[in-house]
């Protein structure tokens, strides 16, 4: 998917301004961040919104939802290899919400991969580890 042409409502500008300014002063705050990528990626703004993922993985290297939304950034992009890698160091990292993922639409050019489809059965029939017979 191409960035989107769409008009931003005055709302959204005004609060991209403000996050934009935050994030000028405080450049870490993971706070800041996701909101500021998640109004990116709302409006539209694909490209923008993949390089906050991007920095939030390396400020949070272990948050699975951070590898989670940077898998979904990279699949709107349709950057198919990236995206898969991404979403496996998300399960790796415990991500297992089969519900919100076979229904994500950020993951819709993932849909008909067959390592997708596999992701997906993984994280609905989970292996568990069972505790020892004693």
């Amino acid at each position: 998917m191409k960035e989107e042409n769409k008009e931003i409502a005055p709302a959204d500008l005004v609060e991209m301004d403000f996050l934009e300014k935050v994030m000028v002063r405080l450049p870490r705050d993971v706070d800041v961040l996701e909101a500021l990528g998640d109004l990116y990626t709302r409006v539209g703004r694909y490209e923008d919104g993949l390089k906050v993922d991007q920095k939030l993985t390396t400020l949070e290297p272990d948050d699975m939802t951070i590898w989670y939304n940077l898998a979904c950034s990279l699949a709107v992009l349709n950057r198919r290899e990236p995206a898969l890698q991404a979403l496996r160091h998300a399960i790796k990292l415990g991500y297992s919400d089969y519900e919100w993922m076979s229904r994500d639409r950020d993951l819709d050019s993932l849909r008909n991969d067959r390592e997708f489809k596999t992701l997906l059965k993984r994280i609905a029939n989970p292996v568990t580890k069972s505790a020892p017979d004693f």
